[in-house]
């Protein structure tokens, strides 16, 4: 069988949160309060994605002080504009911004400051879909984006809108080549903080490398269960992980195929059922692997495509 991105990519897996925010925005901690914490819990990176609007001065926050042979900091904002479908602001996760980023051009768009982004070299994610409630309209406005904010802590446990899965797994069957990842969006007046994750595979903890392997799709994102390996060979996956009471492939379509029981590490399927039932009209070009564990805590592969396969 073949091992599958990124559990086939040099390097090592880095736990990172790529989201959260400190009092230069609206958090309530310092900013070396607020990288103390990430480290002291065991991550291996981070990123304070101050909100980047006219209220706060447009921060990003310099962290490079912070940084050690065996913790980084990538440099970025949380982007702002007018205006989605029912009318909010734009909320775009930019990992790896220049710390001069110019501020927002007169009249300029979500669109327009996530592609101006991207050009200066960052990691463009469309942040909290259910929370902003954004439309299958406003998923296709931001054609810049790497990935979607698939979970958000923050979200997740003050307002049951955390997921974002709602709106990438339409963009996925649409067409578009999107990535998956899981933050907190941690401001620390609630327990928002230490539940959604990325774990990218990479050379080393420099932020360069870090960005690249999270443009290129090689990470997974989680609330807590690890993924070992994802292996396939025609149409039978294998997959491997920590003890889990779930594992399930789900693709473009109502067809999974799933193991379940208790504290299993393990599973092999024939992805041919996917494309099989009464229901289905046609095989779908993507799948994805999730993984559950005791406590509901979930672990998300990136977006799988057939035609990448071949």
């Amino acid at each position: 069988m073949a091992l599958l991105t990124p559990f086939s990519a040099p390097g090592r897996f880095w736990r990172g949160n790529l989201h959260t925010h400190s009092n230069l925005s609206d958090g309530a901690l310092e900013p070396k309060a607020v990288v103390d914490a990430y480290k002291a819990a065991g991550y291996d990176f981070m990123q304070l994605s101050e909100h980047f609007i006219e209220h706060f001065d447009y921060p990003i926050a310099d962290t490079r002080s912070f940084r050690s042979n065996s913790f980084t900091t990538l440099l970025g904002a949380e982007l702002h504009a007018p205006e989605t479908v029912v009318g909010e602001l734009w909320h775009i996760v930019a990992a790896g911004l220049p710390l001069d980023f110019p501020r927002n051009l007169p009249g300029e768009t979500g669109a327009g400051v996530a592609q101006r982004a991207r050009e200066a070299g960052a990691f463009i994610g469309i942040a909290h879909p259910a929370w902003s409630q954004l439309t299958i309209e406003d998923g296709r406005a931001i054609a810049s984006a790497h990935a979607v904010e698939i979970y958000n802590h923050g979200c997740a446990i003050e307002n049951d809108r955390g997921d974002g899965w709602y709106l990438l797994d339409q963009m996925l069957t649409e067409g578009s080549r999107l990535s998956a990842f899981a933050t907190d969006d941690a401001h620390f007046k609630t327990p928002d903080h230490f539940g959604g994750w990325v774990h990218v595979k990479a050379e080393s903890l420099d932020p360069e490398d870090l960005l690249a392997s999270l443009k290129r799709g090689d990470y997974y994102s989680s609330m807590g269960p690890q993924f070992h390996a994802i292996e396939i060979e025609g149409k039978d996956i294998a997959i491997s992980c920590s003890p889990v009471d779930t594992i399930t492939v789900i693709c473009g379509n109502s067809r999974s195929a799933v193991r379940n029981g208790r504290a299993i590490t393990e599973a092999s399927f024939d992805l041919t059922k996917l494309e099989r039932g009464w229901l289905v009209k046609r095989p779908s070009p993507w799948f994805r692997v999730v993984a559950i564990d005791h406590a509901g805590r979930r672990a998300w592969s990136n977006p799988i495509w057939w035609d990448q396969l071949r």
